[in-house]
């Protein structure tokens, strides 16, 4: 009995030590981001590495695929988790949140953060870094020129969210245009598994679209607009701010635009084969 309450008070302190290291150190305001990016990229080698794990033992089309083809159907496993994620937790935050609210609190939207808030843009600056790291390793296996230009605007932009606590709102705004990938990569998955001809493969296509049109291009005009209403909060911003809130979506946009147009013909191209 003596050793047992010996071993259980010394568990018992370990614990203790352990929740002060915690909320002193890994879970501290000051070095929330550092934490919440090295978890992103934990959490991004973790999915990676069980996507590969799932797929060697329920999918035989894995199997079957060559060596780039298996990393990229990992990395797409992993690119649809982020997105779920993060996708879930702006809409969270611009649409349920109080936080952003201009109903609650009369200081600037574009100032405002919470511990939350930063974690999750640090998560999502953990995958940008994973994957951006992939694309240049494999470049340009996982994708071109384009793929370079949109992780990159995408970890700067919210890069500086982060660190700064400017213009989370507006970052969380374009970060919902995430929606859309589980999507897309569902179709690479049909097209790669031979099920291009299925019906599931046209319904697919019709969801890309709507989901497209919602998330990467109405939203923006709403983001836009939203920046318009608070232009006298928007440029209290630091001028580095203030420029990444006006050029990363413009720019992204610009992109959306342009895979969209791509979008409309195949989805047209698609139908016509089936008529």
């Amino acid at each position: 009995m003596a050793v047992s309450k010996k071993t259980a008070l010394a568990f018992k302190s370990y614990q203790n030590h352990a929740q002060v290291l915690v909320k002193t150190y890994i879970l501290a305001d000051a070095f929330m981001p550092y934490t919440s990016v090295l978890g992103g990229i934990f959490a991004s080698k973790m999915v990676y590495d069980l996507t590969q794990l799932i797929s060697t033992f329920y999918f035989r089309t894995y199997t079957g695929l060559t060596k780039i083809l298996r990393i990229e159907w990992n990395n797409r496993g992993m690119s649809s988790v982020h997105a779920i994620f993060i996708t879930a937790m702006s809409l969270y935050f611009v649409f349920w949140s109080d936080l952003y609210s201009d109903q609650y609190t009369a200081s600037p939207v574009t100032f405002r953060s919470s511990p939350l808030s930063t974690f999750a843009l640090g998560v999502s600056v953990g995958y940008f870094l994973s994957d951006l790291a992939m694309i240049f390793w494999l470049y340009p296996a996982l994708g071109g020129l384009e793929y370079v230009v949109h992780h990159t605007l995408s970890a700067t932009a919210v890069s500086y969210a982060m660190f700064t606590g400017e213009g989370q709102l507006y970052t969380f705004m374009v970060l919902i245009s995430e929606l859309t990938t589980p999507a897309i990569n569902l179709r690479w998955y049909l097209d790669t598994a031979g099920l291009k001809k299925a019906n599931v493969y046209l319904i697919n296509g019709v969801v890309i679209f709507f989901s497209w049109m919602v998330a990467r291009i109405l939203l923006f005009v709403y983001m836009f607009y939203h920046v318009y209403l608070h232009y006298n909060q928007v440029i209290q911003m630091h001028q580095i701010g203030v420029l990444l809130v006006f050029t990363v979506p413009s720019a992204l946009g610009a992109m959306n635009l342009v895979w969209f147009g791509k979008i409309v013909k195949g989805m047209m191209k698609t139908l016509a084969k089936r008529q």
